[in-house]
């Protein structure tokens, strides 16, 4: 089954293998990538469907050094490499929009970073000097979520722009939108806080204005229930995630990506989710095994992340049961072409890795 392709909106996939966003935080300062993004991307393209690193909506957006943009121009120029050159190389791909919400430092942006409540989120962040305490964050004013989900819809019209085949929201991991979600990041008291309802506004009202700009065949989400990054708290989860995919499939996102959490919430989760659902297993040990085992589960897409990293031509070392890279971690955040764009493939090396 990995091997089949899959319809995804107007996209024909030719394989079930979606490579999951992971930050490299190897952008420009001014949030621009660089030709190594695009040679990085492109070496990738036989995934079923790429899923870039996150790409902030706005400059209070931005959490880690870094990372890219999709809030100017010269950043939607840089982007349109990367989209042509996946594109050449025959492939498929959409942006993760990303907003850091509370996980952030003035020594990455030059600012305090903004959240649904003045809480600290996080223990730590690198910054240029070091790991720092992350501060407490700065409460967005009701009118600041509003405009922040306009942020995001404008991000979403500059991917278009620049050539991708869609976004993916990103409501997972402890960044803003999943901050939203969480009982102890949230502590709000106007219509975005407090119930159920009102601590999933903040997700339905931007999918749906991302949706507005350039339509539902074009937008997916992430999400990562019960997942406790950047210390959220989500006891009451079996309520939160079953009202939000609810509302969410009413809007006719075209996929939901899943972080699995190996409860029964995620049947729940696939029962209530009418289109594709992509399944991202960290449990998982073995790449094919397990991208195979979430399939007959009842995933219709697969998403791996280290193992595209260090592995190009993952589809194709799955296929033929070749031996996989294994990735270097000391260099999966920032540098230069080490553990980026040098990890040796089948035709470079048919022995394997």
């Amino acid at each position: 089954m990995l091997f089949t392709p899959h319809d995804l909106g107007s996209l024909r996939l030719p394989n079930r293998l979606v490579m999951a966003p992971m930050t490299r935080s190897r952008a420009y300062v001014e949030g621009i990538p660089s030709p190594l993004t695009a040679l990085y991307y492109a070496q990738r393209a036989s995934a079923g469907l790429i899923v870039t690193e996150g790409v902030q909506p706005s400059a209070a957006g931005q959490g880690y050094m870094n990372t890219p943009g999709l809030h100017t121009d010269e950043q939607v120029a840089g982007w349109r490499e990367v989209t042509d050159a996946v594109h050449a190389a025959g492939g498929r791909i959409v942006a993760q929009i990303m907003h850091a919400g509370g996980v952030g430092h003035p020594d990455n942006t030059g600012r305090l970073p903004v959240a649904p409540s003045a809480v600290r989120l996080g223990e730590q962040i690198f910054t240029p000097t070091g790991p720092q305490d992350t501060p407490v964050a700065v409460e967005l004013s009701t009118e600041e979520v509003e405009a922040t989900v306009g942020d995001f819809a404008a991000a979403a019209r500059r991917a278009v722009d620049a050539g991708f085949d869609g976004v993916e929201l990103h409501g997972a991991n402890g960044y803003l939108i999943h901050q939203f979600l969480s009982q102890n990041a949230n502590l709000r008291d106007d219509r975005y806080g407090g119930s159920v309802e009102g601590r999933i506004r903040f997700a339905v009202e931007t999918a749906k204005a991302v949706v507005d700009e350039i339509g539902p065949s074009r937008v997916g989400i992430r999400l990562s229930p019960l997942n406790g990054a950047q210390g959220l708290v989500e006891e009451d989860a079996h309520e939160v995630y079953p009202a939000l995919v609810s509302a969410l499939a009413g809007l006719d996102l075209v996929y939901l990506h899943l972080l699995a959490t190996g409860t029964d919430l995620d049947a729940r989760i696939r029962d209530l989710w009418p289109n594709t659902l992509i399944v991202n297993d960290p449990a998982a040990t073995d790449p094919g095994a397990g991208a195979a085992e979430r399939l007959r589960w009842g995933a219709d897409l697969v998403a791996l992340g280290k193992s595209f990293l260090a592995n190009p031509d993952l589809p194709l070392r799955l296929r033929v049961g070749a031996p996989l890279n294994e990735p270097d971690l000391s260099t999966a955040f920032g540098g230069d072409h080490r553990g980026y764009t040098d990890y040796p493939t089948l035709a470079l090396h048919p022995a394997g890795a």
